[in-house]
C-alpha cells in the first residue's frame, strides 16, 4: 500500500479512536470536509499545518500518525521479524516468550 493511503488510513483510525466525525474534525481545523476526506482516503497528503491541527485535535503526535506497520502484509511482517532476529540473535528467547504469551 502506498504511503499516502497508509497515512490516510492511520489518520482515519485515530479519528475513530477519538470518537469524532470527519465532518466535525474538518470544522474544528478549518478545512472543507472534502479536503479531509481526500486526506483520509489517501488521495492527497495533508499540508503540514493541517496535519499539525489534526494531531492537536486528536491528541496525537507525529510518531502516532506514522505508525502503520500493522498494515503490512503477513509476508512483509515475517520478513521483518526474521531480519530483526538475524540482527539480534541474543533476543531470540525474548521474542519466543512474547510470542508465546500473545497466543495463550
Amino acid at each position: 500500500m502506498d504511503k499516502k493511503k497508509l497515512l490516510g488510513k492511520r489518520i482515519k483510525e485515530l479519528i475513530k479512536q477519538k470518537h469524532i466525525s470527519q465532518e466535525k474534525l474538518a470544522e474544528i481545523i478549518g478545512v472543507e470536509p472534502t479536503t479531509l476526506s481526500n486526506i483520509v482516503t489517501g488521495r492527497n497528503y495533508p499540508l503540514i499545518s493541517t496535519l499539525e491541527k489534526i494531531l492537536m485535535v486528536l491528541d496525537a503526535d507525529f510518531s502516532d500518525v506514522f505508525q502503520f506497520e500493522h498494515h503490512n502484509s503477513t509476508e512483509d511482517l515475517k520478513a521483518e521479524i526474521e531480519s530483526i532476529l538475524e540482527n539480534n540473535p541474543e533476543r531470540m528467547k525474548d521474542f519466543y516468550r512474547i510470542a508465546k504469551a500473545l497466543v495463550k
